[in-house]
Order: structure tokens, then sequence, then C-alpha cells
């Protein structure tokens, strides 16, 4: 689970709920005009932007993405290929087959080594599930980013509605406080909906896309390379070259200082 994101949404929404109650209370932020104009007309605009069935799939597969998929870092899946590689040394490839391993899409190919796939089956195999997974990812980030660029938007325009209200009514001084009120609140619920949910969301699922992309083309090139029986040293050196500058020295070092002791 990413506990970043529940905790920047929980502090970000104690955050207002706090200065709200500080000023009065949460009824008087409670506006329902304003609620179906930002709702009503951000699902409108998705719509338009993108296919029904990219929607139904998308948001909630970004969301789950967003907040529940686990964090690898290259790191770690190099010591651990290269481990999985020391096995198949010395077991062969029906020892992977005892291999616990966490990761669905390195246990999918290291299934497929044990079973005896050849070469470009494994290959085509990992990068069509690769390029898939990363479509919808994508897919998921940019709608919720299109959700965050329409609500400023139309709390602009329910800012204008209620301004037009206000001001066709101003010979009954009791309807320009609601209508003002409203006015007000369309543009707080679109700017709250797109700058403390929406485009934070998108951002972390773009992130997580970068991230992803990398991991599992690091994951098909080491279970290519235990595939044709590449010593776990050869398997290790070819995949630090994943890892930034400052991590290579540092995974050389780690390693140097065993052999040394």
């Amino acid at each position: 689970m990413d506990l970043a994101t529940s905790l920047g949404l929980a502090a970000g929404v104690g955050v207002i709920t706090v200065v709200i109650l500080m000023g009065g209370d949460l009824h008087m932020f409670v506006n329902e005009h304003a609620a179906i104009l930002i709702f009503g007309g951000c699902f409108a605009a998705t719509l338009i932007r993108f296919p029904f069935a990219a929607i139904m799939h998308g948001m909630p597969l970004g969301m789950k993405f967003a907040f529940t998929m686990r964090r690898t870092s290259q790191r770690e899946l190099v010591d651990e290929i290269a481990g999985i590689a020391e096995v198949a040394r010395k077991s062969g490839p029906v020892g992977l087959e005892k291999v616990e391993i966490d990761d669905p899409f390195l246990a999918k190919g290291i299934r497929f080594v044990a079973d005896g796939y050849d070469t470009n089956f494994i290959r085509d195999n990992l990068e069509r599930d690769r390029d898939n997974f990363l479509t919808h990812l994508d897919e998921g980030q940019k709608i919720y980013r299109a959700i965050g660029d329409c609500a400023p938007a139309f709390g602009m325009i329910g800012t204008l509605i209620g301004m037009v209200q206000m001001f066709s009514n101003m010979s009954d001084p009791s309807k320009l406080g609601p209508f003002m009120a409203g006015a007000l609140l369309a543009t707080f619920y679109g700017a709250t909906i797109a700058n403390m949910f929406c485009l934070p969301i998108a951002d972390k699922l773009h992130g997580k896309l970068v991230e992803e992309e990398v991991n599992r083309s690091l994951i098909i090139d080491g279970i290519l390379m235990i595939r044709e029986a590449k010593s776990p040293t050869m398997v290790r050196e070819m995949l630090l070259a994943y890892l930034p500058e400052k991590h290579r020295h540092a995974a050389d070092e780690s390693e140097a200082a065993p052999a040394a002791a």
C-alpha cells in the first residue's frame, strides 16, 4: 500500500476541514448547485474526451495503482534476479519452480523459464504484457489529469452563473447571499478537486508508469539472461546498467566488502 498517497489526502482534507471549522461550520460549505455543476460538468467533459469504456476501466485502475501498487526499487530487483540466476546455475531450470517470488511479473517470467519456453516466446509475451500494463496505467493518469484540468474551469463557470443570478436579483437582497455563496463555492469545489485529488493522483500514476517501465524492462532482460544460462555475475553486471551511477558504485562496494572479509 502506498502510504504517501493516503497520508497526503488525509492531511489535505484535515487541513481544509480545520480551517473551515475555525471560521464557522461545514454546513456553510455545502451547496448542491455547485456540486452538481462541478461533478456533472467534469463527468460530461471527460465523456467527450475519452471513450466510455476507457473511463470505466481507467478510473478504478488508476485509483488502485495510486493507493495499492507495491514499490520495488531497481536495486532490489537486481539482487533478487541475481539470486535467482544463482539458483538456476546450481539446480537448473527445474530448481526455479521452488523459488518464492512476490512480484507477479517476475514470477511469470521465471515460470516460463522453468517450463522450458524458448527465448523468443518469453520475450514477446513479457514485452506484450509490459506494454499493455503501461498503456492502462497511462490511460488512468490521462483521465485523472483531464478531470483536474477541467474542474477549475467548471468552477469558474459556476462562479459566472452565480454572479449573473446575483446581479439579476439585485432587487431582492435576500437572494444575493445564497447566489454569491454558490458562485464562490463552485470555484472552491473545482480548485479543491483538481489540486488536492485529481492532479496529484495523475502525477503519482505518471511517476509509477515511468518506474514500472524501467522495472519491467529490467526484469525482462534478467529473465532472458537466465534463460540463456548466463552466469549470476554477468546477470548482475548487465542489470546494474539500469541503476543510477551512484547506486552502481554502492552496489560494487557492497559486493567487494564480503569478498575482502
